[in-house]
């Protein structure tokens, strides 16, 4: 078995300009349809924009090393969604080799969004 973490910090007010000048462009690149869909739901809907934006950088951390060619996922491919209990999980649309479990932990406040990822492999 293998272990690997990814962790990610940013400044909701990058994400909040980024959604504000390029609008749909870069919401679609960077989050799927069930993401904007919540996040927009959401009062606090940029903590959670960037929220999600720092769970998709933090799971690239922890399965990159396992990636063929890091260069074929996009943003899109890593969804981080709620399950029955309104806690985050990932969905990944992509195989990534030997992964067996992933979880993901996501934090904000008015200006910092955070989120770690832990990977389990087989070896």
């Amino acid at each position: 078995m293998k272990i690997k973490c990814g962790t990610d910090i940013i400044e909701v007010n990058r994400i909040k300009e980024a959604i504000e000048k390029f609008e749909e462009r870069f919401l679609n690149k960077v989050y799927t349809d069930l993401e904007i869909t919540y996040c927009n739901s959401k009062e606090t809907r940029f903590q959670n924009f960037a929220a999600r934006f720092a769970a998709k950088e933090a799971v690239f951390k922890a399965i990159s090393e396992s990636l063929e060619n890091k260069y074929d996922i996009k943003w899109t491919d890593i969804e981080i969604i709620l399950d029955k209990n309104q806690r985050p999980i990932v969905n990944l649309k992509i195989e990534v080799k030997g992964l067996n479990q992933i979880d993901v932990s996501l934090s904000h406040i008015e200006k910092y969004a955070t989120a770690t990822c832990v990977a389990v492999f087989d070896d």
